[in-house]
């Protein structure tokens, strides 16, 4: 595995340019093919990251999760957006503001720090900024950069974190390589276990031969590994299973 050197400040940079486009293209599709409900739950989110991160304590906050939209009280499609929109603009405001080691509580198991939730949103945002735009006809690739340490975090925080969708009775290395970023990984699937390995570090005598090999530009990668694209639409060589398992479960 490559190191990868994202930053609070990398990370808020993408914030910024995929908060505003998401808006964008959410406003552009309007509140039909799902847009109504990306923006509740969006919304819903970004409160809940607002109140959480802000604490100052790891300890587990109640709720735990953000709260579903209400089905039965929905805002009416206006309301919606500038709620939508007012939540980016302070979510931003509030993670800008914060020092990356500040503490803060997460349901990874990771440094319980504010770090976590500034590259956390950078994803979700830019994730949910490709769903948008893909719904209105015109979807622009996930920043390379920003890609890249998407697949990482999916393989250092989601799946450990027992998120995993695909089959969890598989074993052996899968190797990723991601084509635009001269980046790859190698993971070591243990039935339900997972090990992301550094390259770095692994000693002559560990086998670490890939049975699985994914080629596949870095947001190609990440949204096969998401759920947003199938994974055999990436290059594909040795056992198609062992890739599969690396599918995460989202929220």
């Amino acid at each position: 595995m490559n190191r990868l050197h994202a930053t609070k400040d990398f990370w808020l940079a993408a914030l910024r340019a995929d908060g505003p486009a998401l808006v964008d293209a959410v406003t552009e599709t309007g509140p039909d093919h799902g847009m109504a409900g990306l923006a509740g739950e969006l919304t819903a989110l970004l409160r809940w990251v607002r109140a959480t991160v802000t604490r100052g304590v790891t300890d587990r906050p109640v709720p735990d999760a953000p709260p579903a939209a209400d089905p039965a009280a929905p805002l009416e499609w206006p309301g919606a957006l500038d709620a939508l929109r007012r939540e980016i603009t302070g979510t931003i405001e509030t993670l800008e503001a914060l020092d990356p080691d500040f503490p803060a509580w997460n349901w990874a198991p990771q440094p319980k720090r504010a770090s976590f939730w500034q590259r956390r949103v950078a994803h979700e945002i830019s994730l949910r900024r490709w769903e948008a735009e893909s719904a209105a006809g015109r979807p622009t690739p996930i920043e390379t950069k920003l890609a890249a340490d998407g697949v990482s975090e999916v393989l250092d925080t989601w799946l450990p974190a027992g998120r995993r969708q695909g089959p969890d009775d598989v074993r052996g290395v899968v190797q990723l390589v991601a084509t635009d970023a001269a980046h790859e990984w190698f993971v070591r699937l243990r039935g339900p276990g997972i090990a992301l390995l550094d390259t770095m570090t692994i000693l002559d005598s560990d086998d670490h031969h890939a049975r699985a090999k994914a080629t596949g530009t870095a947001g190609d990668l990440l949204l096969a590994l998401m759920g947003r694209k199938r994974t055999d639409q990436l290059a594909l060589a040795g056992d198609p299973r062992l890739v599969q398992a690396l599918r995460t479960r989202v929220f």
